[in-house]
């Protein structure tokens, strides 16, 4: 009898056992499933934000210098509204602070320039900067129908190099004839700048750039 009871309890305790390991395995199970379903709606909520962000994300590029379609050289460092055209807008004074160690922009106010300005603030000492030539330069941009500074190596805290082979028309033909270690005020008209297609949205189609460039190394073409 004793021998019979025995095998009787032990089989209620390996039905017991059974039971438990039974139930573990199935909150193990729950619980696996709780987790891939909040890893599901984790990846969810990522990707959700991921296309977001790219879909209100600009495209921070800088302002292309060069002309007709050439490569960036001289980055951005403010941007201004898009939309309309800047023709026939006056021109009004800067409305941005200056970066630190910037000299200031003296816009001419009023009607836009229709023919290429060249004034020089301050005259170099230093060699001649000659057509073609690759040149280093300080200098800071700003907008004429909006005042607002485009661009500007001060921002950086370097000059920047470039040739003039490569740079807009009105740098072109406005930087030759300075010396290293000159400012130059230069008021350029828009087809002399980016014409009609501008570089929205920091710089308006048909508008025209005022900078002060200052020389700070040149070697000839």
């Amino acid at each position: 009898m004793r021998a019979v009871a025995g095998s009787k309890r032990d089989r209620q305790r390996q039905a017991r056992q059974a039971k438990l390991a039974a139930l573990a395995a199935a909150r193990r199970r729950e619980q696996r499933r709780r987790t891939a379903i909040w890893v599901g709606l984790v990846a969810v909520v990522v990707v959700g934000l991921i296309f977001v962000f790219s879909a209100l994300g600009g495209d921070d590029e800088g302002t292309d210098v060069a002309a007709d379609g050439t490569s960036t050289t001289l980055p951005t460092s403010t941007s201004v509204s898009s939309g309309g055209s800047a023709a026939g807008k006056p021109c009004v004074a800067v409305a941005d602070p200056l970066p630190a160690g910037a000299p200031a922009v003296p816009v001419k106010t009023g009607a836009p320039p229709t023919q290429l300005i060249k004034e020089d603030l301050k005259v170099g000492t230093g060699a001649e900067v000659t057509p073609g030539a690759t040149v280093t330069a300080h200098y800071i941009g700003a907008a004429c129908s909006t005042g607002k500074i485009f661009d500007s190596s001060y921002s950086r805290g370097q000059p920047t190099p470039f040739s003039l082979t490569q740079v807009i028309k009105g740098w072109t033909d406005g930087i030759p004839g300075m010396k290293v270690g000159g400012q130059r005020l230069l008021g350029i008209p828009a087809d002399q700048a980016y014409g009609s297609d501008g570089r929205p949205p920091n710089i308006l189609p048909d508008e025209p750039l005022w900078f002060v460039v200052e020389i700070t190394d040149t070697k000839p073409a």
